[in-house]
């Protein structure tokens, strides 16, 4: 079985939590990966991520318990080839709008007869063609989460979850406050309760459902709301806070801040 799928069986009444890694440093997803996470996301959209690095993330995050999901820059079927071959085996589409995006997004993580995968004797996810009748194997073995990210995909939540190989739903807080006027206001009241519907719709058709928060107070209140799986902010994010409070802490009551330069010396 999958092995994100694996943890969201295993669940019970805690949310299997993750954060984001937009870093692209394995060495620094190696470590949040030790820190007691349950997945985290190798964010393709977003961070300045290429498939050679992205090998290294896989390797440095394989070391650790965290469930690497890799989240791709578009529905497209040869980006979803390329991950895979890279040994990528959950993968998070971003933007699904429709049913029918769904399933052309499924069908791009499945080897003929049951997708358009393109055949590859010899590449990481078989471990170099050693594992036997892995193109068999491979199709159940793939993860695949939808984002909805817009008030016209969350209508159609049902019929999306319908699609067969579609595994959980994510519900993208910052892209739905823009859709729906609200830009960067993620906690506005209208964007809150559309998402507390949506998770109440997949738990009706039985469809796990995730998102992520920018603090683990906002992550609270996605679980009060009824998500199953849930991320908090992203290693960059945690580390500029670590960094920040510790920079400030260092300079509360030494009055004005000291600025050093190597030309001028210290000044105040």
């Amino acid at each position: 079985m999958n092995p994100f799928c694996q943890l969201l069986r295993a669940r019970g009444s805690k949310p299997p939590v993750g954060t984001w890694i937009v870093s692209a440093s394995p060495l620094v997803a190696e470590a949040v990966g030790h820190v007691g996470f349950d997945w985290g996301v190798l964010d393709m959209e977003h961070a300045p991520l290429d498939l050679m690095t992205l090998v290294h993330l896989l390797q440095a995050v394989g070391n650790t318990k965290m469930v690497p999901v890799v989240r791709l820059p578009w529905n497209d079927a040869v980006m979803v080839k390329r991950v895979l071959d890279a040994g990528a085996e959950t993968l998070l589409f971003p933007f699904i709008q429709t049913p029918e995006e769904a399933a052309r997004a499924v069908a791009a993580t499945r080897y003929p007869p049951e997708g358009v995968r393109g055949l590859s004797a010899m590449g990481r996810a078989s471990r170099y063609g050693t594992v036997p009748d892995y193109y068999r194997a491979a199709n159940r073995a793939v993860g695949v989460i939808v984002q909805l990210e817009t008030p016209q995909a969350i209508a159609q939540l049902e019929r999306i979850a319908a699609v067969p190989g579609v595994d959980a739903l994510f519900v993208g807080p910052a892209d739905l406050s823009g859709a729906m006027g609200h830009v960067g206001q993620l906690t506005h009241p209208a964007v809150m309760a559309l998402m507390g519907d949506a998770a109440q719709r997949a738990r009706a058709v039985g469809k796990p459902i995730g998102s992520v928060g920018s603090t683990p107070e906002v992550v609270t209140r996605y679980r009060a709301a009824g998500y199953d799986f849930l991320a908090v902010a992203s290693d960059l994010a945690l580390l500029m806070r670590g960094a920040t409070a510790a920079a400030q802490a260092l300079r509360q009551g030494d009055g004005a801040p000291q600025v050093h330069t190597l030309a001028e010396g210290t000044q105040t």
